[in-house]
């Protein structure tokens, strides 16, 4: 059985996470969005579906780290990671993270797979 601070953190992982990352991407699904990620769904679902799951999986994706990211900045996860030189960066005091990979460059930057940028023309 686990711990219960190992359930605590399911139990944050989930709810903060998972939970959020399907509410969001929900919201795109509804009639009236007009969000990109809803105006891109709503053409792609008019061809066929492994089109369609081409183009919701990366958003998908993109919306459940961008979840962690926020969990992470709001301080339910006090995480720190420690980089390939030894030095170690509180991400959760560091903050912002959320913003800086939803309006930032990181998966334009770093990714192998597929991406749009949804706010190219902000840059």
């Amino acid at each position: 059985m686990p711990s219960p601070e190992i359930e605590e953190f399911a139990k944050l992982l989930v709810r903060q996470v998972r939970d959020w990352a399907i509410s969001g991407s929900d919201i795109s699904l509804r009639p009236n969005a007009a969000d990109p990620n809803a105006k891109r769904w709503k053409e792609a679902a008019k061809e066929d579906p492994e089109s369609f799951a081409r183009v919701i999986i990366p958003d998908v994706v993109d919306n459940t780290v961008f979840e962690l990211l926020r969990a992470i900045d709001e301080g339910f996860f006090k995480i720190s990671f420690t980089a390939s030189n030894g030095k170690q960066a509180d991400l959760w005091k560091d903050g912002e993270l959320a913003g800086m990979y939803a309006g930032g460059d990181w998966p334009m930057k770093y990714s192998k797979e597929r991406f749009i940028d949804d706010f190219s023309d902000l840059r």
